[in-house]
């Protein structure tokens, strides 16, 4: 894999790719040292934009080991600077922060949209075909994984004197409502039974979680109109994020070209693209 530096450069040359004022803004921020990328002993773990509202220029955090991920990290993060940049003048500070359906829809779509110029990580025809994959069954993988801790949030909350063998029981249910019948837990049961503690949101932020799922549905549709018009989806992605809070959600993905549908139907409709787009790759 890559070195942060060389990581930072082709990230740069990805978001060119996209559209040139998003390589831009990472390139302010490497100018302005607004990039802490590379791991180190005693740094704190994670990876965030977080954006300075009174110069208008984010602050990106994360730690960089040389692995797939990196790229991933880069990129989501990259779409939550840009939209840190396009709602600066916004007069009102509070306008410019989210709710996480829509910031969430910023950072995901350009997980999803800069995959069409990865070719810029992934000289090897073969690896650049893995990578993809892995980030479309990831984007199908983690609609499941939050639907599943949305659920067991609920019972926890619904259940409030329940026991840690009850609560162990709730979540291997959930869990396996939500999950492949493909994978042989035998031996590691006690593992999957825990697999809930990894998310770290039933802890900090009760009922925080769910939002996820819907910027994710929300950013397959915005690459999928990218799929279809371009520069069309970029204009209406960009329009979409330029009004930070100053609408309603629902408001906000009209803009950006899409829908905030939840329906069985609409859900179907995104996961038979991704699963086409699969195929042909």
């Amino acid at each position: 894999m890559w070195m942060w530096k060389e990581k930072l450069d082709k990230s740069i040359e990805c978001f060119y790719k996209v559209r040139p004022a998003y390589g831009e803004y990472l390139e302010i921020m490497k100018a302005m040292g607004h990039l802490d990328l590379e791991s180190r002993i005693g740094k704190a773990p994670g990876g965030y934009n977080y954006p300075l509202h009174e110069i208008g220029v984010p602050f990106i955090f994360m730690n960089s080991v040389g692995t797939h991920r990196d790229l991933v990290t880069m990129v989501h993060e990259g779409g939550h600077a840009i939209h840190s940049f396009v709602t600066r003048n916004l007069e009102i500070t509070d306008f410019k922060s989210t709710p996480s359906e829509v910031a969430e829809l910023a950072s995901m779509s350009m997980e999803l949209i800069s995959m069409e110029h990865w070719d810029v990580f992934f000289k090897n025809t073969d690896d650049l075909k893995r990578a993809k994959k892995e980030q479309l069954e990831k984007s199908l993988k983690t609609l499941l994984w939050i639907a599943a801790v949305d659920k067991f949030q609920h019972w926890i909350y619904e259940n409030p004197k329940h026991t840690v063998a009850e609560r162990m029981d709730a979540w291997g249910n959930t869990i396996d409502q939500f999950s492949s019948k493909v994978i042989d837990w035998t031996g590691l049961e006690e593992v999957k039974m825990r697999l809930w503690q990894n998310q770290l949101h039933i802890f900090e932020v009760p009922f925080y979680y769910i939002e996820y799922g819907m910027a994710q549905l929300g950013a397959i549709a915005v690459w999928r109109n990218y799929k279809r018009n371009p520069e069309q989806a970029l204009d209406q992605y960009e329009a979409a994020l330029r009004l930070g809070y100053t609408k309603s959600i629902p408001e906000i993905y009209k803009t950006a070209g899409i829908e905030f549908n939840f329906s069985q139907k609409y859900v179907k409709e995104l996961a038979d693209f991704v699963k086409s787009e699969l195929e042909k790759i």
